[in-house]
């Protein structure tokens, strides 16, 4: 997984660096439990970590986290981990892209500062919802399996060879 990846974003051709370790642990967590919430979900496909997401002929982001309505394919929620050496796509370019399409939620995880931030579509754009840290719960009523809390989330595992 650990990786450099293009992205088109508004026609715009962007090669992300790769994702470090911390970044890594973190969205395998995030799959793991996501993935144990809609393994019983017929309606939803979960994709591989930043898999390819076509949004429009001029757009294609790769989404830590993206699931799919699998009806009609499209993408429904969106998890981006912020990376503080190259934050910009995702906290202000993706964000407005994901605005526009009315993405109906979008997660974005920061891990400078373990906290979670959940938008919402609305007719007034996205809302944010909620910021999420500590002891508190990451959860979506649309995936009625699935919560963790943030301080879970954002553990740091002791390196090997540590106790």
């Amino acid at each position: 997984m650990n990786q450099s990846y293009e992205e088109t974003l508004v026609g715009t051709q962007l090669v992300r660096p790769n994702p470090g370790a911390r970044h890594e642990m973190i969205c395998a967590r995030l799959h793991e439990f996501v993935r144990a919430s809609v393994v019983n979900l017929s309606s939803t496909r979960l994709l591989a970590p930043r898999s390819k997401v076509k949004l429009s002929a001029d757009t294609i982001v790769c989404p830590d986290l993206a699931l799919l309505t699998v009806a009609t394919g499209k993408l429904w929620l969106a998890a981006e981990i912020v990376s503080s050496e190259d934050h910009a796509p995702d906290t202000v370019v993706k964000k407005q892209i994901y605005e526009e399409l009315k993405l109906p939620r979008l997660w974005m995880l920061d891990p400078r500062y373990d906290n979670v931030e959940i938008y919402h579509a609305s007719e007034y754009g996205m809302v944010l919802k909620a910021i999420l840290a500590g002891s508190e719960i990451l959860e979506e009523r649309l995936l009625p399996e699935f919560q963790i809390t943030i301080a879970e989330l954002f553990r740091q595992t002791p390196a090997a060879g540590r106790v």
